[in-house]
Parts: C-alpha cells; structure tokens; sequence
C-alpha cells in the first residue's frame, strides 16, 4: 500500500463504527490514507490496538485523557504492558483540559498535572513521542500556559526524548512557537474547512512543524458538517492547509507526510 496521508488522530475504535469499521478501513486503504489511532482510557488503548494487528496502515497510542483522569488511575504497568505492542507508536492522549469551569478546580487540576507527569516519564522510558490533548477555558490559554511550563521542566531533565504532538491546536502563534521550540509538532483538525480562527498560526508556523488529523468521529469538514467524522477527512485537512498558506497541495502532502512518518517513526 502507498501511504499518501496519515491522520495523525482519530478514534475509530469508538462505538460510532461500530457497524462499519472494516468497511472504513478498508476504504482507507484504497485511499492510501493511515492513522494513529488514539486511545483514551485503558478499554479504547487495548481497542486501538486490536484494528491495528490485521492492518499495516493502522497504528495506536495508548494513554488516558485528562478528562478520564476521575475516572481510572494511570496504571503504568498495564499501559507498558499495552505498549509493548510493536503497533503502539505514541503515548497518549494525556494532557490538560481546563474547557469548563464549572467541573475544573484545584484538585483536578493537580490531578490532570500529575498524571500527565506520569505520562511523559513514560514516553521518555520507551522512547516514544507524546500525543497531548490541550484545551484552555474560554477566553483564556491557560492549558497552554501550563502546558508549556510543564514540558520546558521536562526537556530540563530529559533533552530531546521529550518530544510529540500537541492535537487539535487552538491556541495563538505564541503558544505555537512555544510548544515547536520544545520540538513538538501541532496538528489540525476538519474544523480548519469552516472556522477561520486558525488561519494565522498555520500561516506562520513552519510548514515542517504540522500535522494533519481528524479527531474523528468528531467535527467533520464542511462538505460533511453534522455528520459523524472519518479518517478520509485528512484528505481535507491537507487541501485545506495547503490553500491556507497558498503552497502547492502536492509539496504540503509530502511534507505533511513526512512530518508524522518521521515523529512516530512508520516504516513502510
């Protein structure tokens, strides 16, 4: 198989393809489109790892998100043993998510701090990139703020083994050129197809620093708003970035490519 896109970020392991998940990867396939599939939880990173074994474009991070972190302790021996899979190519989605307010104090705070500690000792153990979920309260970038303060404590301590990707970037080109001084990569979403708040980060970002990604089944590009997301949305992503920045769709492809290939090291 020619490998012509890579989302970067997708969770088609969920229950929303539940029906036809063989059927989308399969058309994947035909479209030489491979995905980092993303888990969340301990049940949704085994998951992720399943859809991979019987498909070469398929790959896993494995990870729990900073809004499950209530719910499931980060069990570092289940998820090493989980990582041990030659599929699972990332760790994550781990981070910070501050979005309501309401449900955000100081003790989830700290809770969602120390777990994503947890995470990156462990990525820098097995030597593999991040996937971080970051998402600021309205108004405000103080995920971000966070964020990069506790990524800057650990390439203090560890260099270059602390490196990966922030998904679904929201923030300004500050907190970009933050988190890519750090050597980290941001990705975008179909959101990008509809919403032009992105335009300027991804102008003036260097085109070496992005990834594309759906985050499906959620947000679905334009053409398909409202209805559930699929990993055939990169092919979106990438038209939509290259017209963006107004360069060549072919040179943004390959760069775009060649980015993920080389952060989550796929051979192919």
């Amino acid at each position: 198989m020619q490998i012509k896109y890579i989302d970067a970020h997708c969770h088609i392991q969920f229950e929303q393809y539940a029906e036809d998940d063989i059927k989308l990867i399969e058309r994947m396939r035909e479209e030489g489109v491979a995905g980092v599939i993303v888990g969340v939880d301990l049940k949704s990173s085994k998951e992720a790892i399943v859809l991979t074994k019987e498909h070469e474009h398929l790959y896993a991070s494995v990870g729990l998100h900073p809004n499950r972190v209530g719910q499931e302790n980060f069990n570092i021996e289940k998820y090493r043993e989980l990582a041990k899979n030659p599929k699972v190519v990332a760790i994550g989605e781990c981070g910070l998510d501050y979005f309501r307010p309401s449900e955000v104090n100081d003790e989830v705070k700290r809770a969602q701090s120390e777990a994503l500690r947890a995470h990156i000792a462990f990525a820098v153990e097995l030597n593999k990139p991040l996937i971080i979920h970051a998402r600021p309260s309205k108004g405000t970038m103080d995920a971000y703020d966070d964020l990069i303060k506790i990524l800057k404590e650990a390439k203090a301590a560890h260099g270059g083994a602390v490196r990966g990707d922030v998904h679904f970037f929201v923030g300004g080109i500050p907190e970009a050129e933050a988190l890519i001084a750090l050597g980290f990569t941001i990705s975008f979403t179909a959101v990008i197809t509809f919403a032009r708040n992105y335009d300027e980060v991804i102008k003036n970002v260097p085109l070496a620093s992005i990834l594309s990604e759906t985050d499906a089944p959620y947000i679905a590009p334009i053409s398909r708003r409202g209805k559930r997301n699929d990993p055939l949305a990169v092919i979106d992503v990438v038209a939509k970035i290259a017209e963006i920045r107004d360069e060549p769709v072919e040179i943004v492809r390959t760069t775009l490519l060649a980015n993920a290939e080389r952060l989550f090291t796929l051979k192919h």
